[in-house]
Parts: structure tokens; C-alpha cells; sequence
């Protein structure tokens, strides 16, 4: 069976500045010059140094930042060096790391509507997930974010790859969740996908997720293919649906007072800097899963099921989520299924 992943092509995201709001410079300090001079920017994420998030995202920003030429320098931090993810926010609000690489579902910890950006097919594909952000859809949202966190500010989204199930039988339609121990990530929005997918959560830590699977203390999970891969899941797994399930947002947010360290010229270079990320993302991320899924298929890892009925799927979780989210969190789900094409 010849296997063939699809991510959307993504246009350039061309960021207003007033986006660009402030960030202390870590190591920086009260004295560093205000507005221009030389400003090195600490980079943080959770991923390893082979994963798209790191090649194409953190490592793209900083290359393009620094050959501006406009005295930005960047240091990464990847594999949660600075902490885990609900540690490093805390560090971005306090201004004690300047850029950060958040999924959404992290970021609700702050502000819970942003966690609706990983609700199950709220989004159609990943360059609907690109869209909603460039084309000012999400203004709003970022706006009560940036109020709600006390001045963070998202500079740009994407989708590092679509979330697939995995589990001991094939998953090609709702029911065939009855009776599964599905592993889902611990936060609010995650678990709230598993009720409007019909599955019975079962909350383990990624770290020890290989294990759970191994012991059969879950039968199944889900995560991007890349993610599925660093973790070598299939050794303990039978099948791979793909049933593109949701988009594994990262947000890259900068701390409040990183407006005062950067100049015109400067915001204007990082702007473009995360541009350029945003735009090769989905390339990077749909030519990394189809060499890990060529892999697979060759070496006969997991089955592949690529039949799986998502139009089924999507029904029953938007009529979920219509019925069952309230608030702004409503308004946020509306909002991007509004922008969808």
C-alpha cells in the first residue's frame, strides 16, 4: 500500500508590529538599552533538536533574526531545558524568558479559550489553522489572551502535524473506540476531545507512555506522527489510523516587556523572522512524517489504516462541542469554524 500524507501548503504570515509587544531580554537586565542596541532573546521549547518545532520553527527564527543584521542575537533552549511547559509560561509572563514555543492547550492555563485551538476538527487542516491567524479571524482572541496573561503576546501559530490515533485494533470509525483505554494528554480541552471523539480517557504521562503500552495498562493513543516516531510507539502498537483528529498547535509567544528592548528595525527583523518559520512549517513538518511513514510501511512497523471516516468523526465532535462549551470558549470555537473554507 502506497501511503501518501497531505499537509496544505501555508502562505507567508506577514505580522503587524503591534503584535510585537515587549519582552525583557533574559541576562539583559534594567540596564540593557532601551529600544535598540545590541539584545540577546533566550528561545525556548519542549521539543528534541531533531523535531520539525526545532528545525523548522525555533531554528528558522533564529537564523533569519540574526542575518538581519539589526543586533538581535537568540539562544535556543529546546527538550524543556527552562522547564516544562505550565513552568515556562509562568517564565514568559515574568518576562524571565523572552520567546516561547506553547501548544495551546498549555497556554489555557492562563487564558482556558485559548485551549480551544486544540479542540478536535475545529480546524480542517493546517492551513486552515494558518489562516485563522493571518488573516485576523484571531484578533480577539489574541487580544483577551495578551489581557488575561498580563501582556504575553502571540507573534504567530502553526500546526506541527496533524494527530492521528494508535492502538492494538484499527480505529476507522467512532465505535470502534467502545471498549478502548485511549490515552489523552492531561489538560482541560484534550480530555474534553476525548469525550466528543467517544473515547474513555485515560490520563498517563507522555514519559510514560511507552511503558503503559507496553503493559497494556492503555490500549491506545494519540499524537502527531513525529511525536509517535520519537517516542518508537509502533514497537508497541498495532495500528496507525489516520484520522486527523486535530492539529498539534504551537503558539510562540513573547513576554511583556519585550516591546522596550527592540527598536523599529528590530521587531520589524523578528516579525519577519517568525514569518519565515510560519511559512516553511508545513513543508517541514509533511516531508518528516512521509519519510517516517515510507519507513514504516517498508519495514512493516504498524499497519497503516488510511480509510479512516472522518467526516463521521467531525460531525459528532462539532455537534459535541456546540453543545457543551460555553462562554468565550463557544466564541472561540465559532469564531474558527466560521473561517473555515
Amino acid at each position: 500500500m502506497n501511503v501518501r500524507r497531505t499537509t496544505a501548503a501555508s502562505a507567508a504570515v506577514a505580522l503587524p508590529l503591534a503584535l510585537l509587544t515587549a519582552c525583557g531580554g533574559t541576562g539583559n537586565g534594567p540596564d540593557a538599552a532601551a529600544g535598540g542596541g545590541q539584545v540577546e532573546l533566550t528561545l525556548a521549547h519542549s521539543y528534541t533538536e531533531d523535531q520539525p518545532q526545532h528545525v523548522c520553527g525555533a531554528q528558522v527564527i533564529k537564523e533569519e533574526a540574526e542575518a538581519a543584521d539589526v543586533g538581535i542575537t537568540v539562544e535556543i533552549y529546546p527538550n524543556s531545558q527552562l522547564g516544562g511547559d505550565a513552568d515556562r509560561i509562568a517564565s514568559v509572563q515574568a518576562s524571565d524568558v523572552d520567546i516561547d514555543i506553547q501548544g495551546a492547550s498549555a497556554l489555557a492555563a492562563v487564558y482556558e479559550p485559548a485551549g480551544v485551538v486544540d479542540a478536535a476538527y475545529v480546524f480542517d487542516d493546517a492551513a486552515h489553522l494558518d489562516r485563522f491567524f493571518a488573516d485576523g479571524s484571531a484578533d480577539q482572541l489574541e487580544q483577551d489572551f495578551k489581557e488575561a496573561s498580563g501582556g504575553v503576546s502571540i507573534l504567530g501559530a502553526w500546526s506541527a502535524g496533524a494527530r492521528q490515533f494508535t492502538a492494538d485494533r484499527a480505529i476507522r470509525e467512532p465505535a470502534d473506540l467502545d471498549g478502548l483505554r485511549m490515552r489523552f494528554p492531561g489538560s482541560a480541552q484534550h480530555l474534553r476531545n476525548a469525550q466528543a471523539l467517544g473515547a474513555q480517557a485515560t490520563e498517563v504521562a507522555y514519559e510514560e507512555l511507552y511503558l503503559a503500552l507496553q503493559q497494556g495498562v492503555v490500549d491506545g493513543q494519540e499524537n502527531p506522527i513525529t511525536n509517535i516516531h520519537a517516542s518508537n510507539l509502533v514497537e508497541v502498537q498495532d495500528y496507525l489510523s489516520l484520522s486527523d483528529h486535530g492539529q498539534n498547535s504551537n503558539l510562540i509567544v513573547a513576554a511583556p516587556s519585550y516591546d522596550a528592548e527592540l527598536d523599529d528595525d528590530q521587531r520589524a527583523a523578528l516579525a519577519a523572522a517568525v514569518a519565515a518559520a510560519v511559512e516553511q512549517m508545513p513543508g517541514c513538518v509533511e516531508e518528516a512524517e512521509q519519510e517516517i511513514l515510507d519507513t514504516w510501511e517498508q519495514e512493516g512497523a504498524v499497519e497503516i489504516v488510511d480509510d479512516v471516516d472522518q467526516e463521521a468523526f467531525a460531525q459528532q465532535t462539532d455537534t459535541w462541542f456546540r453543545e457543551n462549551l460555553e462562554g468565550d470558549s463557544l466564541v472561540v470555537y465559532e469564531a474558527i469554524r466560521g473561517s473555515a473554507r
